[in-house]
């Protein structure tokens, strides 16, 4: 444990800081890191390099070199540098590279130096050019802060939506502030700036001066800002060699350090723990970096090269030439269990376990000793939080073999925990290996979590790893190795290498029917690449025909899409194509892919009666359909057209086209109705009133209200209606007129069609029961009881029945039987039946 402690360096009595080796870089730089412009990502992101730029006046000719490497100094991309001056470089929230230009333009790369996209900061930037510039994170984003040649500023607190605020002028501010930085507040980004001894808060409405509480006198100038992880602390170097540390709201002050050095440091970041009371700064110069907080004393380490820092959530990334290392206060679980003469439980617990290992006896009374004091749930936990927090594997096993061994004595001790921190040490440990180069803490995975760390992994296109870590943690399919899977099939379509059958049969094979997997999203990938017929091939795998259309529509596959969508059965589907063609396709040609396809005919038809009726009338022409063609006309001739010899005019074509089409009755029963439209015209001019476009039955039904009965005989003859048709009409019009002497006599011209039971039927209905008993004495034998029964008349009823001698008429009288008035014919009836059923 002594030697494990050797590299603890004490701030103050309450902190431990330690400084361990993540990785020796191999990279082969050829330059100082002070002559390039450097950007590092947090959570343990890559490097990125921009060599030989511009500011080096021996190199003007020569064009930069932009490099990218993982953290271990593992190569990832090269590029040689074809834009503009570069002032700035820094990674986004997304691992995504910016480049701010110094006209403004700010140039998106991806990890691997693919070119993503590019945008502007503004005319004003342009014109004024780019000084400075800062690339910050909120939890809106990564956002952009331009400090221009007329020294005002402009930020983007969101490059993923750009919305650009031109920050307030700074009163009397003729040159360029000594330094500067970010601030968020209140969900809002601002500006802190320091001229001379003064400082400046800007926002987006006004720029106002701000003082530092407790601020050591005698300061004239500041020459270094630093914001922590969080934005919650800001720490100030002046030139008087102190350091101011406190709230970012400047309205606190935490501590203020003397370092007695007044040249102006190359960086100054923080260095702090999550839920730690430990506030420090880390600050480097040429060759000597420190480690100041709330102590008296600080920690100083000599740097033998040129060095970079990267803050983290949990403490500082250092690396150089030829080394990268992580400097970070001790944990308090790390401190209890490793720090000489601990008697924590956690402490005991480990030597408990070492002298089983060494079956020393030594190992009961450890146990003993903590067991009596109550202490053995506590000692299990500090040493799975510990474990945590090593960075070697061997340490980590060494604790978790103690936490084991000391749950074995335990008998409730929830085995969550421990199993999720070997879990966890397992993915860790597989992600800090130097060929990936992600030297992610405990901590700061737990902040970035395993799906941010998977696409991490995706985006540096290790995906086996990555399937790996998901099956190893069993994710759900959609969530782990189904997305990961549809990430690899997006980059497999990008290697123009691999014929397109290949591609699309690795894809296949490797995809299947796997949940979660939309080929489609490939296709569309390997489309964006240039490679239709692979896209094409893609969607052959999709069985959602849904998905497959649009794109199919977008590759301008057209008839493909055609066919995919009527397989699909859904006619919304069709008719988006259907709609598609028609504006992409000339007539002629539209109409000859229709013909190819019976079901989008028909349903184009469909469509077009409601929409484009003449166009129905083309493709009904183009067929040779006249059946069709003759039913249009007719609709035609009632839709349209007001004029009478229109009309008739559409009708004589119908007629024509139903001849063509051999339908005889079609076309006999458009004459006929041509014959009955002249009629109703010749009608409506002679007698006036509305004929026209009645049926043929209305048109005598109204010659019959309106007193033209031999009108109405003559229409009846010239069309043929029969005399059972013409007296049902005659009847209802008359009782409708209420003209019973005209029914009696019309009931008298000859015998009825009819019968006279219908008679009987309609005067009831007219309420009149007086007419009624007129007709019912006329109705035949077979009819006689019903009519009987309708006028009222239930003992002749029942007479007519008895002498019948029918069971259904006897049975119909008896149910219209009422039990007071019609008791006697009721009993009548039932005697009859009696007799009869004797006999």
């Amino acid at each position: 444990m002594d030697c494990y402690t050797a590299n603890w360096n004490p701030l103050g009595d309450s902190a431990f800081y330690r400084k361990y080796e993540l990785y020796s870089m191999d990279w082969d730089l050829q330059e100082e890191l002070r002559d390039c412009l450097v950007a590092a990502a947090s959570y343990g992101g890559p490097i990125a390099l921009l060599r030989n730029p511009w500011k080096k006046e021996k190199a003007a000719s020569i064009r930069p070199v932009l490099e990218i490497y993982s953290a271990s100094g593992v190569p990832l991309a090269s590029l040689l540098w074809k834009s503009g001056p570069v002032v700035s470089l820094g990674w986004s929230a997304e691992e995504e590279l910016l480049c701010v230009q110094e006209d403004g333009v700010v140039l998106v790369y991806g990890l691997h130096g693919d070119f993503r996209r590019h945008f502007s900061m503004g005319n004003e930037v342009l014109q004024n050019r780019v000084l400075d510039a800062r690339i910050f994170h909120t939890e809106f984003g990564s956002g952009v802060a331009i400090l221009t040649g007329a020294h005002r500023f402009t930020l983007s607190a969101n490059v993923g939506d750009l919305k650009l605020r031109r920050m307030p002028e700074v009163p009397g501010l003729q040159s360029a502030p000594s330094c500067w930085t970010t601030l968020c507040q209140d969900r809002v980004a601002h500006i802190l700036l320091a001229v001379g001894p003064d400082l400046y808060l800007l926002d987006h409405a006004a720029c106002s001066a701000v003082t530092l509480p407790g601020l050591a006198p005698g300061v004239s100038s500041f020459l270094q800002m630093a914001v922590s992880f969080t934005y919650r602390h800001l720490a100030l170097f002046t030139d008087t060699g102190y350091i101011w540390m406190g709230t970012a709201s400047l309205k606190e002050k935490l501590c203020e350090f003397n370092c007695n050095i007044r040249a102006p440091p190359k960086q100054m970041v923080w260095c702090s723990r999550p839920r730690s009371k430990e506030r420090a700064v880390v600050v480097a110069w040429e060759r000597r970096l420190m480690v100041v907080g709330d102590a008296p004393e600080s920690i100083q380490f000599v740097l033998d090269e040129d060095s970079y820092l990267v803050p983290e959530l949990d403490g500082v990334r250092i690396f150089s030439r030829s080394t990268h290392e992580f400097l970070h206060e001790v944990p308090v679980a790390s401190e209890e269990i490793f720090k000489i003469a601990s008697m924590a439980p956690g402490a005991l617990l480990l030597e408990a376990q070492k002298e089983y290992e060494k079956e020393s006896q030594k190992a009961d009374e450890y146990l003993r000793e903590i067991q009596e004091l109550g202490q053995l749930t506590q000692a299990v936990q500090q040493c799975i939080e510990a474990a945590g927090h090593e960075h070697w594997p061997d340490m980590q096993k060494s604790l978790l073999r103690a936490a084991s061994f000391g749950k074995c004595f335990l008998d409730r001790f929830p085995p969550d925990s421990f199993v999720r921190m070997c879990q966890d040490l397992r993915v860790l440990n597989a992600v800090r290996d130097y060929h990936i180069g992600i030297p992610l803490t405990y901590s700061q995975y737990k902040q970035l979590t395993i799906q941010v760390l998977l696409d991490r992994l995706v985006l540096r296109r290790l995906y086996p790893l990555a399937i790996q870590i998901c099956e190893y943690l069993r994710l759900p399919e959609v969530q782990g190795v189904s997305r990961i899977l549809a990430h690899w099939a997006c980059y497999k379509v990008q290697q123009k290498d691999v014929s397109d059958e290949d591609v699309a049969r690795a894809i296949n094979q490797k995809l299947g029917d796997t949940p979660g997997v939309s080929y489609s999203d490939i296709a569309a990938r390997a489309y964006g690449c240039g490679r239709t017929e692979l896209a094409i091939k893609l969607l052959e795998y999709e069985p959602r025909s849904g998905e497959q259309v649009p794109l199919l529509l977008k590759m301008k596959r057209s008839k493909l899409a055609l066919s995919k969508a009527i397989e699909s059965g859904d006619t919304d589907l069709v008719f988006t194509v259907l709609l598609h063609l028609k504006n992409e396709l000339n007539r002629g040609d539209f109409f000859m892919t229709l013909r190819n396809q019976p079901m989008a005919l028909s349903l184009y038809r469909q469509f077009c009666k409601h929409q484009e009726l003449e166009t129905l009338k083309d493709l009904y022409n183009q067929d040779d359909n006249h059946q069709e063609l003759g039913s249009f006309h007719i609709r035609a001739s009632y839709a349209a057209e007001e004029r009478i010899e229109g009309r008739v005019a559409a009708l004589q074509t119908a007629a024509d086209a139903f001849y063509k089409a051999k339908n005889e009755f079609a076309a006999k029963a458009t004459e006929d109705q041509m014959r009955l439209l002249r009629l109703q015209r010749r009608l409506e001019d002679e007698l006036g009133g509305q004929f026209l476009d009645l049926s043929l039955h209305d048109t005598v039904t109204t010659l019959i209200l309106g007193g033209q009965n031999k009108r109405a005989e003559q229409l009846a003859r010239d069309f043929r209606i029969p005399d059972k048709r013409l007296w049902w009409l005659k009847l209802t019009a008359l009782a409708h007129l209420e003209d019973w002497e005209e029914l009696e006599k019309f009931s008298k011209s000859k015998k009825s069609p009819i019968g006279y039971l219908p008679f009987v039927e309609i005067c009831m209905k007219q309420h009149n029961k007086y007419e009624a008993k007129k007709y019912a004495s006329r109705v035949g034998p077979e009819q006689k009881v019903k009519a009987l029964l309708l006028v009222g008349d239930v003992a002749q009823a029942a007479d007519v029945a008895i002498e019948h001698r029918n069971e259904a008429e006897m049975s119909l009288v008896l149910s219209h039987c009422t039990g007071a008035t019609d008791g006697a014919t009721a009993d009548k009836i039932q005697r009859a039946r009696a007799q009869a059923q004797k006999k």
